[in-house]
């Protein structure tokens, strides 16, 4: 399977589907974390983020775990950091940006990642993409469950009553919602053919830089839980413009990089510093050409 892959996407949606419209569903949990795509080939593990992009570097306990899935293996999941019995994307967000191999080490080692593979797009060797779900799901299990932590499937269930249960029990664990998917569904990379349901209609996510004057930041650069790219923010309200100006100017690295903006190009923000971990709550909006823009709600 040629790199990178376009990953499969999911639709928001307000309940789980029920099945009478000729199609089974199956349920799972969505967990806060990064979207990542494993290749175990027959020369090494290559890690690729939602983006396409190269991540291999920065979750070397992962290469070195995947080293045990057989040559041909491309598995679909997220990579998640669990802290205090919950999900911790703070510390994904720290792994993913490690600048060096030896930092990456030093954050393996205190911050170990966990692998939740959901799909299984390759083996040996194989397309497996056309196949419907429920043999891709099938074959997913039967070959990470001889494995075990820290690369395993995510539970999964076709009863809407059991799924429903998880939806409510399962938040306490940094469990965003659930996701649903047609049992007869192929592997439509770059189409958004599941559904998602999430506990509310904000996400949070991890603050990367900033526009605008130091002690008044006009917009904020984040990075959302499960997307992995860095997305400018609308314009800050008042009160959360103070906000930041208090809790994000003094975080400024000097550095300056540059995201897209939605409707307006390339634009230049200052970087805040690696050290510094400022997460906050923020509502996507979907724009009518389907791209996605991120309203910053409040800091945690």
């Amino acid at each position: 399977m040629r790199r990178p892959v376009e990953v499969a996407l999911a639709e928001p949606a307000d309940d789980l589907p029920v099945d009478g419209t000729g199609a089974a569903w199956a349920f799972e949990p969505k967990f806060d974390g990064h979207r990542m795509v494993v290749f175990r080939d027959e020369d090494g593990v290559v890690l690729q983020a939602r983006s396409g992009r190269a991540v291999t570097r920065a979750f070397p306990d992962l290469v070195e775990a995947a080293l045990a899935l057989p040559a041909g293996t491309v598995l679909d999941g997220e990579v998640v950091v669990w802290h205090d019995g919950r999900t911790d994307f703070a510390a994904v967000q720290r792994r993913a940006a490690a600048a060096s191999a030896g930092r990456a080490r030093g954050l393996a080692r205190e911050l170990p990642a966990s692998y939740a593979a959901f799909d299984l797009l390759g083996d040996g060797g194989g397309d497996l993409r056309g196949l419907p779900y429920r043999e891709r799901r099938a074959r997913l299990v039967e070959l990470l469950g001889p494995l075990g932590p820290p690369l395993q499937a995510v539970p999964a269930t076709t009863d809407r009553e059991t799924a429903l249960v998880w939806y409510e029990a399962l938040v306490a664990t940094g469990v965003e919602g659930l996701v649903a998917k047609r049992l007869d569904g192929v592997y439509r990379g770059g189409r958004r053919a599941w559904l998602k349901i999430r506990h509310s209609d904000t996400r949070d996510a991890v603050v990367v830089g900033f526009t605008g004057a130091v002690g008044a930041p006009r917009a904020l650069v984040v990075v959302v839980a499960g997307d992995g790219e860095p997305v400018l923010s609308v314009p800050l309200s008042a009160g959360v413009r103070r906000e930041a100006g208090r809790l994000v100017g003094a975080a400024g690295s000097g550095e300056v990089g540059v995201v897209v903006g939605v409707g307006v190009g390339d634009v230049p923000y200052q970087l805040v510093r690696r050290d510094v971990e400022l997460v906050v709550e923020v509502r996507q909006r979907s724009t009518r050409h389907g791209v996605f823009s991120a309203e910053v709600v409040r800091f945690r």
